[in-house]
């Protein structure tokens, strides 16, 4: 029996697909810390990636808008400004929300 965390994964993952044009953006939750890459599911490699384990501030929340905006400042760079957002497992709301604001904020079109 699959549990509905995998079956969500799964029903998600199942409709998107990263390209060299427009990559995806997948974002892991950790208890302290959040994490997301550029990912071209085309050629299988991760573009980029950021993480709030370097970063001070108050708040989770906070520290997810934060690597939002660092996301988007490093594909800026590389000419990336179309990207799929992939939630994973997680619901949108609070700090996966959070990183999808700071990445729009940032300049990247979801």
């Amino acid at each position: 029996m699959i549990n509905t965390k995998t079956r969500r994964k799964r029903r998600v993952r199942a409709k998107l697909f990263g390209t060299t044009e427009r990559p995806r953006l997948s974002v892991f939750r950790s208890l302290n810390h959040i994490y997301a890459q550029l990912i071209n599911d085309e050629k299988g490699e991760t573009i980029l990636s950021a993480n709030s384990a370097g970063l001070a501030g108050k708040g989770k929340t906070l520290l997810a808008y934060n690597t939002g905006l660092i996301v988007a400042e490093k594909a800026k760079k590389k000419g990336i400004e179309k990207v799929v957002f992939d939630r994973g497992s997680y619901a949108y709301h609070g700090r996966v929300k959070a990183l999808a604001e700071g990445a729009r904020k940032g300049g990247l079109k979801f």
